[in-house]
């Protein structure tokens, strides 16, 4: 694989900051007084295609990294849940097939794992307990395309 040149790596980081901020306008329309759950559902189904998440959670946007959109994005997507983490843990093992994703393992336990194909698509779910001031579960989801191998940039 030949190394990036510099114009590539600047679109990329270019792209990067724009998700981010993107992100963080959609993490924080949910708190404000204008931003109904149905606008917050509505982006996030924009942004995550057909995957469908739980009731009332929202994505964390200043730990999250989408890059692309609808059902062929691909990175690591943080929200918080105000379900527990066994209600979610069901959520997900319920309506992903519905959906059509097919579970490849599930693991229940203080950090839950569950892993998802569909098509030439894996999503990785892990569930974490959150903290009293904070969400109740943590939720984090990466997507990415079946055995794709990620190389990350060399610093120089």
């Amino acid at each position: 694989m030949k190394p990036m040149n510099t114009m590539h790596s600047l679109k990329l980081s270019v792209l990067a900051l724009s998700l981010s901020a993107l992100l963080g306008a959609c993490a924080s329309s949910g708190d404000s007084p204008t931003g109904t759950a149905q606008e917050v559902q509505e982006i996030q189904t924009q942004l995550l295609g057909d995957m469908p998440l739980p009731a009332a959670s929202k994505i964390i946007g200043a730990d999250s990294l989408i890059i692309g959109r609808g059902d062929n994005w691909v990175g690591r997507v943080v929200l918080s849940g105000v379900q527990s983490p066994t209600d979610i843990y069901a959520f997900f093992q319920s309506e992903y097939p519905r959906a059509g994703w097919t579970t490849v393992s599930a693991v229940k336990s203080k950090t839950s794992i569950l892993v998802f194909t569909k098509g030439d698509r894996t999503a990785t779910v892990e569930l974490n307990e959150g903290s009293l001031t904070g969400p109740k579960t943590l939720i984090t989801i990466t997507s990415s395309p079946k055995n794709a191998n990620v190389i990350a940039p060399s610093k120089r």
